[in-house]
Parts: structure tokens; C-alpha cells; sequence
């Protein structure tokens, strides 16, 4: 089998207590052909880049960089993309800890089939605290709704099977995907793989949506697993209900990133935002009673709008699909 060369970037911002788990099991892989690229994002701290340098500057297949500034999450990523010449890339967040064959049973399934642009494994719930694996998973890749809310699939149930087919998602979570770079330079956008106004959250699910406008295929492998503590938690958010009660668990600074770029994305991908505008009022109503900081948010998505509607152009020149095929993922 053909054994193309994986470029697995690791974005790092002051979070040094993972680092070892998540290198140990990247440099255990069973999968040889691998470089490693660890960009830290300016960390206040040092303590991880220095750990890194100390612990792991050895390993030939490493590149350690240092930004000079905190370039955001989309912004860190492309660089690392660009830095790399692997066939396939994988985007790693610090607090995942891969199972050792990982990557050979991950390879192994893209490669049979040239249409998947991004895949992921089964990610289940890591318990940094007791040091521990749980049973909950994590994602399964995405799930999108009509209203276009989109959620990481399972999040918060117990693994029971329930998820151990493999099947095209809408989409695959930026804890740990693995994309092929072919597809990323087709859907580079202005020069960006990741759009780099989103700074941080929700840039997975644009470049996903984005696969799809491109005819190309997310997918879900549950062959492969995976761990990942997840600082924002793994709650279950399928209900209205589940929603409201777990949203106060997550931060201002979540929030405010959040909301704004989820009303970058739909205006940037979505083929029918214009007549679901008037649904937008309801989430109006809620964030003038419960949240009025994010009016701060909706303020500065007019502010990026311009250049959004210059990247819709774009993709929506160069989309291979129509707009019934992309509403047939969006459901219920």
C-alpha cells in the first residue's frame, strides 16, 4: 500500500500540561511516514515550548516554531499547511492522545476512495483529571440542523456502537482531522485553507461546509480511535433544552467568537440565508435578554462582512453542487 506522507500540525497556546500525551502518541504511531510541525501561538508562558525543545528536539521529523504573536487557531493552521509538504495533513489541538495505529488504519481508509477531503476517527471523552479514559464520546464527526446550528455528533452519550458504521458526515471536528492536500488547494479561498477571519472557533465546520459546496466528501472511520480532553467539556446540546442548560458552562470569550462566526459562515456558504433572515429575529430577542454582549459580536461580523461576500463570490463561482444536494444536509 502506498504510504504518502502525513504533516501533522500541532497549535499550541499555553497548555503545556498536554503536550506530552499528545507527542508521546503521535511519535508511537505504527505509521512512519510523518513530520511534525509545533507552532506556539505566542504562549504567555513558555513552559511548553520550552518542554517541547528540551524533551522532544531530538526527533528528527519535528520543527518547532515560535510566533512572535498569537496568530489565532485559522491563521496558525495555514501557516503550518503552507510550512508542510505532506500529501495528507492532520490539525492536532494539544489534548488529544492518538491510539498507536491510528493514523495506519486512518490512511488506509482515505486512500480508498480519492473524494474524501477530510476524515476522522471515533473521539472519545479523555479524562485529564483522574488520568483516565471515559466512555463518552467526544465527536463523531458533524451533524447540522435546518436552522444550520451545527453540533459535534454523539457529544456527551455513552459509546454503546451506536456510531461504529462508517459513513459520509457533514463534517469532521477541528480537534484532530485529518484532510488531503489536494482537496485543501481546491477549496483554498483568497489564499486561505482555514478563513483567517474567524481567528478562532467554528473554522472546521467552514472548511467542511465548503467541502461539500465542492462536491467533495467529510467523513466518519470508526476503525480509528482517538481521545480528547476538550477544555470546553462534552455536554450533550441536541435539545433546546440541553442547549440552554449547558451554554452557561461555556466562556464570554467562547460566545462572542461563536455567534459571530456562525453569522460569517452561513453568509459565506449557505445557499438559502437570505429567505431564512427573518428567522434570525428569535436569536435577536434571546441575546437582547439573556446575552447583550454579543450585539458587540454582530457589530463586528458587519465590519468583516465585505470581504466575507468577496469569498461567497468565490466559492459559489466555483461550487459543483446544486442547491438541493446541500439541502439534503441539513435536517430536522
Amino acid at each position: 500500500m502506498h504510504k504518502g506522507k502525513i504533516s501533522i500540525v500541532l497549535i499550541h497556546y499555553n497548555t503545556p500540561q498536554f503536550l506530552r500525551t499528545c507527542l508521546d502518541g503521535i511519535f508511537s504511531q505504527t505509521y512512519e511516514n510523518i513530520e511534525v510541525f509545533f507552532i506556539d501561538n505566542n504562549s504567555p508562558d513558555k513552559e511548553g515550548l520550552e518542554y517541547v525543545k528540551k524533551e522532544y528536539g531530538h526527533q528528527e521529523k519535528l520543527t518547532v516554531v515560535d510566533n512572535a504573536d498569537n496568530l489565532g487557531y485559522a491563521k496558525a493552521a495555514n501557516q503550518g499547511i503552507k510550512m508542510s509538504d505532506g500529501e495528507y495533513v492532520v490539525i492536532t489541538n494539544p489534548d488529544i492522545i492518538y491510539t498507536p495505529e491510528y493514523f495506519e488504519k486512518i490512511i488506509a481508509r482515505i486512500e480508498k476512495d480519492p473524494k474524501i477531503s477530510a476524515i476522522t476517527g471515533k473521539v472519545i471523552k479523555y479524562d485529564f483529571e483522574k488520568k483516565e479514559k471515559t466512555n463518552l464520546i467526544d465527536t463523531v464527526g458533524l451533524f447540522a440542523y435546518k436552522n444550520r446550528r451545527i453540533i459535534d455528533r454523539g457529544q456527551g452519550m455513552e459509546d454503546k456502537g451506536q456510531y461504529d458504521k462508517e459513513e459520509e458526515v457533514f463534517g469532521v471536528s477541528g480537534a484532530c482531522p485529518l484532510y488531503r492536500r489536494e482537496a485543501l488547494e481546491d477549496v483554498k479561498v483568497m489564499g486561505e485553507y482555514f478563513d483567517e477571519d474567524f481567528f478562532m472557533y467554528k473554522e472546521d465546520v467552514d472548511l467542511s461546509w465548503r467541502f461539500l459546496l465542492y462536491g467533495l466528501k467529510n467523513f466518519y472511520f470508526p476503525g480509528a480511535i482517538a481521545y480528547h480532553g476538550r477544555g470546553t467539556g462534552v455536554y450533550k446540546r441536541f435539545t433546546t433544552g440541553e442547549i440552554l442548560k449547558n451554554r452557561g458552562k461555556l466562556s464570554k470569550f467562547q460566545k462572542k467568537y461563536s455567534f459571530k462566526n456562525q453569522l460569517l459562515m452561513e453568509k459565506k456558504n449557505d445557499m438559502q440565508w437570505l429567505p431564512r433572515l427573518a428567522k434570525k429575529f428569535l436569536t435577536f430577542f434571546y441575546i437582547t435578554l439573556k446575552e447583550p454582549y454579543l450585539w458587540g459580536s454582530y457589530i463586528d461580523h458587519l465590519r468583516q462582512l465585505p470581504r466575507i461576500l468577496e469569498k461567497r463570490k468565490i466559492i459559489m463561482k466555483n461550487r459543483r453542487v446544486s442547491e438541493e444536494d446541500m439541502g439534503k444536509w441539513f435536517t430536522s
